[in-house]
């Protein structure tokens, strides 16, 4: 007598399907708030403490070592601030390690993740202030594509420009007038700009940039934005001066 073959997956699954069917239903959901503060603080658990503090040394000679000082605390917000105007600042005052000269810098609102707080700057600060792998660049713009920029930086209500730079903007986000250390924008006229190079490739809205010529982009670490702020804290520091920066009128809203 010959026995047939049969399919039996399809009733393993059935089985399966049977065995597994769950009879619970959800009633209900509910949820609360932990507030995490100072009083967890006051009984420290022993045992978690000594398992961090090997990583937190580490932690602490990296992001500790003291840059310099800052002469108030610095928010990053548009149309201008004191932190935009700064970085803008830096990147003007980086350039003559390049053998550039620029007669604008530009710093997105957007790469400013962290604010200043008065007193001693660290590392680590630096380091949350600038956390992307942005590196100084120099492109030349026309007076026409520079208007263009200026048009742009409008549209975003305001991005960190640097001294000698007078933009009025509406509330609506147009271009009204541009003026670059006193004197109106020649749009037949070349002017170096320095900006970061995820700027550079028009992101954040600014895409007059990729139409500049003469390109410098250096790619090595040491080009970062971090490094080019830690450079400047600590030149300050070393002569004894603590680091400050205002809202000005760089970008003012009619």
């Amino acid at each position: 007598m010959k026995i047939k073959p049969f399919a039996a997956g399809p009733l393993l699954v059935a089985v399966a399907m049977v065995s597994c069917k769950s009879h619970y239903q959800l009633t209900s959901v509910e949820r609360t708030r932990i507030v995490i503060d100072s009083r967890y603080d006051q009984h420290p658990d022993e045992t978690a403490a000594s398992f961090v503090a090997p990583f937190k040394r580490v932690n602490d000679s990296i992001m500790g070592p003291v840059m310099g000082r800052v002469a108030r605390n610095m928010h990053a917000q548009r149309p201008e601030s004191d932190l935009s105007n700064l970085l803008a600042d830096i990147l003007v005052w980086a350039a003559k390690d390049y053998g550039e000269q620029p007669v604008l810098g530009v710093y997105n609102m957007g790469g400013i993740r962290a604010d200043l707080t008065r007193g001693e700057v660290t590392y680590g600060d630096v380091l949350s202030i600038a956390p992307f792998e942005n590196k100084i660049c120099f492109v030349t713009l026309t007076g026409e594509q520079l208007l263009e920029l200026f048009s742009q930086i409008a549209a975003t209500g305001g991005e960190g420009v640097s001294r000698g730079t007078e933009l009025v903007i509406t509330s609506d986000g147009k271009l009204v007038s541009a003026r670059l250390h006193g004197q109106e924008i020649n749009p037949q006229q070349k002017y170096r700009v320095t900006t970061i190079n995820y700027l550079l490739e028009g992101n954040d809205k600014m895409m007059a940039f990729r139409k500049g010529t003469d390109i410098v982009a250096p790619d090595a670490a040491s080009n970062n934005t971090r490094f080019l702020i830690m450079n400047y804290f600590k030149e300050k520091q070393a002569r004894g001066e603590t680091v400050d920066s205002q809202v000005e009128g760089r970008i003012k809203k009619q």
